[in-house]
């Protein structure tokens, strides 16, 4: 299946500014969000958003893309545009993609964003209701305070490596049918950092982060669901070179309750009945989450009749008001009679006979006496 064209994604025109670019990209983000949007295919194209971002928000890649087309990128299915390119230069990404080089690397002493991280939280059935503030520990890496992140022993600094002068990659050229091509590989000398240090710090053997057990504020909003998750900005793993932190995202289950499910923002729950609630009705007390409330019981209620309590179900975990609780009735038949019980059941069907089945449901126990007879 061939990929769409980039500009028609973000729905821009291929003249659009960065600016335009990005603005369009944060509306369509927002809109397929796979936490937002739950449409089977949102997951697919907010991978298509970001993808389509990455590519025109930089230079060189959109650079690339306006000759080329999605054959000039990274995961392009073929080389169409090629046919008569004398300098292979400007396509360094993909020659390396092929012969090994793996695409070119960046700076090892550019700033770096840190990793994310994540944790499960098992809440129970209120909880997730309600919402809760509550502390978790996590571990993760945290800046070295004996050597401040730079692996070195007090004292000492690291060096440039000699090797790949600081660039943390060894370049070797290869000459091929397409041209002379550079393989770039991690320097082995520097394991691709770039800098030697020769008087490594005791506290964290020369990583620069030691791992911590960090206590951290976690606030649950109310109405959160199974498998949701809450991101927590620069909680996750410290950065590279004055590179910002990355993130936590907390992912949420939930434990079962005995009496009541949820469906979204709506709850549900069973409610038995004896044969005489249903037959004559009654007021009963129904539990909720929110507390017992009364629930009339119509004369004749029929197992399966379903009430409704509105706004009694989980509050919208992004504030669109709140759910509903949906009952169903289930007329419970008694499995132990004493003989008077049992005396007066039987006057009751001699003096009711068919007839209140009958009025009850004419339609049902004309088909069953059809069935019965095998018309």
């Amino acid at each position: 299946m061939s990929k769409r064209d980039y500009y028609e994604v973000l729905g821009v025109e291929k003249s659009a500014s960065k600016e335009e670019i990005k603005k369009s990209y944060r509306k369509l983000a927002r809109q397929y969000h796979p936490d937002v949007n739950k449409e089977p295919d949102a997951a697919e194209k907010f991978k298509e958003v970001k993808e389509a971002y990455e590519t025109l928000s930089n230079d060189q890649k959109r650079a690339q893309y306006d000759q080329f087309g999605h054959a000039g990128m990274n995961g392009g299915q073929g080389f169409g545009g090629f046919s008569g390119a004398q300098d292979f230069g400007g396509f360094g990404d993909i020659f390396d993609m092929f012969f090994g080089g793996g695409g070119r690397r960046r700076d090892p002493n550019a700033p770096q964003q840190g990793a994310d991280l994540q944790y499960t939280m098992v809440l129970d059935f209120e909880e997730a209701i309600f919402g809760k503030e509550t502390d978790i520990v996590i571990p993760k890496e945290e800046e070295c305070q004996t050597c401040h992140g730079s692996g070195a022993k007090p004292g000492t600094k690291p060096t440039t490596c000699s090797h790949c002068n600081g660039s943390g990659q060894l370049n070797t050229e290869q000459n091929t049918p397409f041209g002379r091509v550079v393989n770039r590989r991690a320097c082995h000398h520097c394991s691709g950092t770039g800098k030697i240090i020769a008087e490594k710090c005791t506290t964290c053997t020369g990583k620069g982060t030691v791992k911590k057990n960090k206590k951290i504020h976690i606030n649950i909003p109310a109405g959160i669901d199974e498998g949701q998750q809450i991101r927590v900005a620069g909680k996750g793993e410290p950065g590279k070179n004055g590179g910002p932190a990355g993130d936590l995202y907390v992912v949420i289950q939930v434990r079962k309750h005995d009496f009541f499910m949820r469906e979204g923002d709506n709850i549900f729950c069973e409610l038995p009945l004896t044969f005489t609630q249903a037959a004559l009705g009654d007021e009963v007390e129904v539990p909720t989450v929110h507390g017992k409330v009364k629930l009339k019981i119509p004369a004749g209620t029929q197992t399966g009749k379903t009430f409704r309590l509105k706004g009694k179900g989980a509050p919208n975990v992004r504030g669109y008001g709140q759910g509903d609780q949906h009952i169903k009735v289930r007329v419970v038949t008694p499995t132990k009679l004493s003989e008077r019980q049992k005396d007066l059941l039987r006057e009751f069907n001699e003096i009711a006979g068919n007839n209140s089945i009958e009025e009850q449901d004419d339609s049902l126990f004309q088909r069953f006496k059809r069935a019965f007879k095998g018309d």
